[in-house]
């Protein structure tokens, strides 16, 4: 009869054996290696001058709250009943509202009509603040293996830089559709989506008067 011992240590050669095995298609390369970088999508909103005169004052932009699941890196996705994820392997060079906040910036710039925009914490003077939320920024699908559609909807406020006192809220949206439920396509998408975002922003934020002295 065998012992007690003798089959421990029987089966802890099978075990070291199976290991071996398990490991014999791996080099140490293989298992000390990182998990592949995701492909990096950069926002290419396009902005364009606007008619219209030149306003006297000067923006500070704040950096967009995000509501959940949209302060990350990830390119995120919409399926049906109501489920938030992202796409696998791809992402945005930084988190998105710092993204944005740069989008809003240039769009400003483009615009033609301000000489004074800069984001918050440049220490430059502002008579305005625009601060923003971002409510959705996702590619939206109406089926699971569809052609999604990028959804953009920002709220924004414009403060009085004195004072905080709101002057004036805003709440823009767009839609637009994809070409292929391709990853690339819905980056191209919410391009569009954000592109047509910015311009009613800064068109509103533009309508403001001069602020109180």
């Amino acid at each position: 009869m065998r012992t007690t011992s003798t089959m421990l240590v029987s089966r802890r050669l099978l075990l070291a054996g199976a290991s071996s095995l398990a490991l014999a298609g791996c080099s140490a390369t293989d298992l000390l290696s990182p998990p592949a970088a995701p492909k990096l999508y950069v926002l290419r909103t396009h902005p364009a001058a606007m008619p219209g005169p030149k306003v006297p004052w000067a923006l500070s932009i704040l950096t967009p709250d995000a509501a959940g699941g949209l302060d990350t890196d990830r390119i995120a996705i919409f399926r049906p009943p109501a489920t938030l994820d992202y796409y696998a392997d791809a992402a945005w060079p930084d988190q998105l509202p710092a993204l944005v906040q740069n989008a809003i910036q240039q769009a400003f710039e483009a615009s033609g009509r301000i000489d004074k925009v800069a984001p918050d914490g440049d220490a430059a003077h502002a008579d305005y603040v625009l601060a923003t939320e971002l409510r959705d920024f996702e590619a939206r699908y109406a089926q699971p293996d569809g052609i999604p559609t990028a959804v953009v909807r920002i709220q924004a406020r414009l403060l009085n830089a004195r004072t905080r006192d709101v002057v004036d809220n805003f709440d823009a949206s767009e839609e637009a559709p994809a070409t292929q439920n391709t990853v690339d396509s819905a980056v191209e998408a919410l391009d569009t989506a954000l592109g047509r975002t910015l311009t009613q922003i800064v068109t509103w934020a533009l309508s403001a008067p001069p602020p109180a002295k």
